[in-house]
């Protein structure tokens, strides 16, 4: 279909000068100006025979390509798919990665001892299963593990959930509760396996980063009041919720003890400087990494040469590396199932956006079902020698970045230094005091605290704000896993409600051009008198469809006419959809067109589609839409459906003049459209130009008009 239609709205811009748009003459020298014809480019119709098939067609194809794919495979890809490391040791350099990665894994191992025991304790286990999480994890990750700056091991967040979930089921000190911590560990790593396997890495991204900032923040606070009992020498009890910590804290000052906090806040003081200077100096970045051994051998020496009665230790830890043993405590799997999940949950939010990151400022690409599968194979391994969950350090993978970390051989370099202390260090550990471990906890965890994110927050996005705070309460108040899903939940409504309610925008044509843009973002742009131009910026489905037709409704009736060119009319004769953004449309949203289709034609008001894509205008078609509609009102250009539009509503406006015919003897307006077809029309020039239009008037060239109006 190829329409001509004479228009002067086209000429070269360029050659143009300015002229007022209410002017009512044209200058002399374009009085005689010839005018062009504009060619309307015809939209290609697909064949709905000839993919009548076309979903099997597409798995067919996506199959093949899989297939294909595999077959051209070499052998060394296949070895890069499973075994990642290789990638990094086909291309070692070992002159200028040898160095950096061995003294990124002595820093990071002499950072991750202490903290290892201190992340034990905070989990309810003895320091030695902290230690025994730092060792084997690291070696597997290194083998399968895609990220080569991703530090694993215990971490602050996971050993807090393992706290609180196992502690409702038995008591800390009964050996079964060291049995389920290893049994979670399993459960963990064959999640995180299986999410990898089938790809649903993308899940996370339905997890906003409001909801991460909160949830961690929150988390970071009730980590730190749980360690405070080691600061006050007394117990607190054992929970999740900010209230119980508070209560119990408050309840038991009475048996507070001057040594221990006096000790954990001088040790505490001591780690956040120097991490403080680690940070702010490159010279002294090692600083950063000392604090937490710093604290110990402090703490440690002061114990040796003091001897006081009221600081507590860690006690005796066995010497050696773990043992191979299969993980017991199956019959308690199914009540293990939900805490899984929420370890898993967590999993993939710290480590997969941590090595991320790392990836990008690193030069090399990483796959986040990879990375998946590489943590749950190093917490399979794990559990069977005597590991609790394990995943990604931020702390610590901050610092194997900053130290200069290039490939995995730096986490090796890290296990073999917990190897180290576990087969000649551990008489020394006996000594440590609890409180040392407790600063280096609460050290850690402060930096969680993301109070500028909320302030960022509040200057950006107000709803994420309300996001970030919703989790951060429940968080502190009904408990870490309530916290989590209320946070999902919330995160999952607001992607919802978006979804449901699109964006739709009313459409103008900016002066001079042939371009239509948002009216409320452009305030130049114009309307034309019965026709109204709708872009709705999202696919069209059973959820947001009533909400689209509504605001057509609305759209037909309240849009402001002081902007407004063209012929005068009274009323909405034309709606033209723009559904470039209209990704995807399903079967309720067509029958609902087919509606809405008849709703306007009962009113005498035709609809025109511009620029549907492949995809939406093959639904349409097999519909039978576009016949409903009909071919000729479906337009590949907002512009091309415009100039017929605005051809149409000029015969209506001429035929009201000329005649006033009874009402009974008024042609519908659909006759009037199948009338004005026929006829050729020699004013759409003047229409196109975008000014208010009168028998005989002569209006300005809108090719004079600039993109935007100039200030006199």
């Amino acid at each position: 279909m190829e329409i001509g239609y004479v228009s002067s709205s086209a000429q070269d811009l360029a050659s143009s000068s300015y002229s007022s748009p209410s002017s009512s003459s044209l200058p002399a020298g374009l009085a005689s100006m010839p005018t062009r014809a504009v060619k309307i480019i015809p939209l290609q119709h697909p064949e709905t025979t000839s993919f009548a098939g076309d979903s099997s067609v597409w798995s067919n194809a996506l199959f093949s390509g899989w297939v294909s794919k595999i077959k051209r495979m070499t052998a060394v890809e296949w070895i890069d798919l499973f075994l990642p490391c290789c990638r990094w040791i086909r291309t070692y350099k070992w002159r200028e990665y040898l160095q950096l990665d061995l003294m990124a894994g002595i820093t990071v191992g002499v950072m991750l001892v202490p903290q290892a025991m201190s992340y034990a304790k905070l989990a309810g286990l003895q320091p030695i299963y902290g230690l025994y999480s730092g060792f084997v994890p690291i070696f597997v990750y290194a083998i399968f593990g895609s990220s080569r700056q991703l530090a694993i091991g215990p971490v602050a967040l996971v050993s807090l959930l393992v706290s609180n979930v196992l502690g409702e089921i038995v008591d800390s000190s009964d050996e079964l509760y060291t049995e389920l911590a290893i049994l979670l560990a399993l459960m963990v790593g064959i999640l995180e396996c299986m999410m990898g396997l089938l790809r649903l890495g993308w899940l996370i991204r339905f997890i906003s980063h409001s909801v991460i900032s909160g949830f961690t923040t929150a988390s970071a606070i009730v980590i730190a009041l749980s360690q405070v009992k080691y600061f006050l020498g007394y117990d607190v009890v054992r929970s999740s919720k900010i209230v119980p910590l508070i209560k119990s804290i408050i309840s038991g000052i009475d048996k507070f003890s001057w040594p221990p906090f006096v000790m954990g806040s001088v040790i505490l003081v001591i780690i956040q400087v120097m991490k403080h200077l680690g940070k702010s100096r490159k010279c002294l970045r090692f600083l950063r990494a000392a604090g937490p051994l710093t604290a110990v051998v402090l703490g440690t020496t002061f114990v040796k040469i003091f001897h006081p009665s009221s600081i507590t230790l860690v006690g005796e830890i066995p010497e050696g590396l773990p043992k191979f043993s299969i993980p017991k405590g199956f019959q308690y799997a199914k009540s293990l199932i939900s805490t899984a999940l929420l370890i898993t949950g967590v999993a993939i939010l710290e480590s997969v956006g941590i090595a991320k990151a790392l990836a990008a400022k690193n030069g090399y690409e990483l796959d986040s079902n990879q990375e998946l599968f590489g943590l749950g194979v190093a917490n399979i391994f794990g559990s069977f020698f005597s590991a609790y969950p394990t995943t990604g350090s931020f702390s610590r993978s901050a610092v194997n970045h900053e130290s200069g970390a290039k490939t995995g051989l730096s986490g090796i370099v890290s296990g073999l230094i917990m190897g180290c202390a576990l087969l000649f260090l551990t008489p020394l550990f006996e000594y440590i005091p609890q409180c040392a471990l407790a600063a280096i906890v609460i050290s850690a965890v402060i930096s969680l605290v993301d109070y500028e994110e909320a302030i960022f927050l509040w200057r950006v996005n107000k709803k994420d704000l309300l996001l970030w705070t919703i989790t951060a309460t429940t968080t502190l108040f009904l408990g870490i896993e309530i916290g989590v899903l209320v946070g999902v939940g919330v995160s999952l409504a607001f992607v919802i409600h978006e979804s449901a309610n699109p964006h739709i925008a009313i459409l103008g044509r900016l002066p001079g051009t042939t371009v239509y843009r948002n009216i409320k973002q452009y305030p130049e742009a114009y309307t034309y008198y019965g026709i109204v131009i709708v872009r709705i910026d999202a696919p069209i489905y059973f959820a947001n469809i009533s909400y689209i037709k509504d605001r057509l409704r609305e759209y037909e009736i309240a849009v402001d006419k002081s902007f407004r060119r063209g012929p005068e009319v009274e009323r909405i004769y034309f709606v033209i959809l723009e559904m470039a953004p209209v990704t995807y449309i399903d079967s309720s949203a067509v029958q609902a067109l087919k509606d809405l289709y008849q709703e306007y034609k009962s009113r005498e008001i035709q609809i025109a589609i511009s620029n549907p894509n492949r995809e939406v205008l093959l639904t349409l078609s097999k519909a039978g839409v576009v016949e409903l509609i009909g071919k000729e009102w479906y337009f590949v250009r907002v512009h091309d459906a415009v100039q017929v539009c605005l051809q149409h509503v000029e015969s209506l406006n001429e035929t009201s003049k000329t005649s006033n015919p009874l009402p009974g003897d008024r042609p519908s307006f659909l006759q009037r459209l199948l009338k004005h077809g026929e006829e050729s029309s020699s004013s759409s020039s003047d229409l196109e130009s975008g000014n208010n239009v009168r028998s005989g008037s002569k209006n300005i060239d809108p090719s004079l008009e600039p993109l935007l109006p100039r200030k006199s």
